[in-house]
């Protein structure tokens, strides 16, 4: 009976063998190093224990499509004017490095900017400090009117996009577009029955700055200066409008 129980569990443990190792050698891959259930079919352990590495060979990956992300690579430093420098050139014919984009700023364009322009603009947006400007000289001026109006309107348009100089005050100061909103009709109704005042108004300049201020709503503290600042600006505000522009140059009604 010893034998006998030996031989059915001899049986039994080729059987499991069989089950789990034949098809997971069936199905492993032909790749070195890979698991072969072959190399593990005469181990000296329980049916449980040998019954887990069937699920080796019927253990397969999944297949993840991971969704790639598009990052535009923008560096700190663009060494072009106006449009992006892709660095397609033609190669120099002499086959030497060309350092055009690297050390030598390039434009890519067919209408060349005129490089003391050019340095006008950048000394226009920077804070730093910079020396003299070299100017250019056009050659033969007298025969070349096109080049003299290019270059007045070159520094028109310079002129038209320079930032305006930025005022930090020192105390708070009320927005430049509150500043010009409608005035409450009231206000409106009694300005046409009272007369502002004048500079022939007994006062000091600095006491007809503040009456000034105070009409229009602007906050007068220690420093006149940063209060007169606001002022101004909304006067410009007001003159470069569009609408009152209009309002200026229409002829009366009725004429």
């Amino acid at each position: 009976m010893t034998g006998g129980d030996g031989g059915s569990d001899s049986d039994e443990s080729e059987e499991s063998g069989k089950g789990g190792g034949g098809g997971a050698a069936s199905a492993a891959p032909a790749v070195e190093g890979a698991y072969n259930a072959k190399d593990y079919s005469d181990l000296n352990v329980s049916a449980d224990v040998r019954d887990l590495f069937q699920y080796i060979g019927r253990y397969n990956a999944h297949e993840v499509e991971l969704d790639s992300t598009l990052k535009c690579f923008i560096p700190d430093y663009i060494p072009a004017v106006g449009e992006m420098d892709a660095f397609i050139k033609v190669p120099r014919p002499d086959g030497e490095r060309d350092e055009l984009g690297l050390q030598v700023l390039d434009e890519p364009a067919a209408a060349q900017s005129d490089a003391t322009v050019l340095e006008l603009q950048l000394r226009a947006v920077s804070k730093k400090q910079h020396g003299d400007v070299a100017i250019r000289s056009i050659e033969h001026a007298a025969k070349n009117p096109l080049e003299i109006e290019r270059w007045i309107k070159s520094i028109e348009d310079l002129h038209r996009s320079k930032p305006p100089p930025q005022v930090n005050y020192r105390k708070a100061m009320p927005d430049i577009d509150k500043l010009m909103e409608e005035w409450p009709s009231e206000f409106e109704d009694m300005l046409r029955g009272v007369a502002l005042p004048t500079a022939d108004l007994e006062c000091s300049l600095p006491e007809l700055a503040r009456i000034a201020c105070s009409i229009m709503d602007i906050p007068v503290y220690d420093n006149l200066v940063e209060s007169l600042h606001v002022l101004f600006s909304v006067y410009l505000e007001f003159s470069d409008n569009v609408h009152f522009a209009a309002a200026r140059t229409a002829p009366p009604q009725g004429a």
